[in-house]
């Protein structure tokens, strides 16, 4: 095969994986944009800039980590303690970067960077379903395209919120805020059907925010309900020695 040919040939074989790419991607762009544009009001409502809040979509890219570091900044949360109680619920962002990457051990430590960075629930749950594509040639391409697609919807949603924020009736803008709540309900009951303890574990960890939240700021108390809420998870769901 001459050089020409080769080099068409790599050019066919990256279109065609950012194309796939894009087409599995498609979903997650169609599930954010709702979400991020929800965001985006409530993040202008709670007093930050359009720049503010685009440039945390950028920079975070954490659909739960960024509403609720919206609600804190609401409550005047300080800066330490947002950032603090988004390491501990982005913590299982670790778990999941080890995963993929070793699906991608072929792949260079350029490509493992932004990718890593890019992984939410949502990109790791469809790339996990899509391995052969780590084995493939330019495979690489097919899971960059994913992760973009998805990343651009969520910081290009979350603009667009932050610019209904300063248009539409703040009564209306202040009843999204119900989607702060629905988000998190609708992420615990599947767990909570599967096993009814994990739902103890929420009630715990509310529990524990609230009685912090009597004698210190919101912020530190929403720290102190997700880490000692969490640990209760470590004896609550031991298995049983046999």
């Amino acid at each position: 095969m001459t050089t020409k040919a080769i080099h068409k040939s790599n050019i066919s074989s990256s279109a065609y994986m950012i194309k796939r790419g894009i087409a599995v991607g498609f979903p997650i762009m169609l599930g954010y944009l709702p979400i991020s544009l929800t965001y985006g009001v409530l993040a202008k409502q709670a007093g930050m800039s359009l720049t503010e809040l685009t440039s945390m979509s950028i920079m975070v890219f954490a659909g739960a980590s960024q509403f609720m570091g919206a609600n804190m900044i609401a409550v005047g949360a300080g800066a330490v303690e947002i950032i603090v109680a988004t390491f501990v619920l982005n913590f299982r962002h670790f778990v999941m970067s080890l995963s993929f990457m070793n699906r991608l051990r072929g792949v260079g430590r350029n490509w493992k960077v932004p990718l890593s960075l890019g992984l939410t629930d949502e990109t790791f749950a469809v790339s996990s379903l899509h391995t052969k594509e780590a084995k493939m040639e330019k495979g690489v391409l097919f899971y960059t395209a994913l992760i973009l697609t998805a990343y651009f919807s969520w910081v290009m949603g979350s603009f667009l919120g932050g610019v209904l924020g300063e248009v539409i009736p703040e009564q209306l803008s202040q009843s999204m805020g119900i989607a702060l709540y629905a988000m998190f309900i609708g992420l615990l009951i599947p767990s909570v059907k599967k096993e009814l303890r994990i739902g103890l574990i929420a009630i715990i960890a509310m529990l524990i925010n609230t009685i912090f939240s009597q004698f210190m700021s919101e912020g530190w108390a929403i720290v102190f309900g997700t880490v000692l809420g969490g640990l209760s998870g470590v004896f609550l769901l031991k298995e049983d020695q046999s």
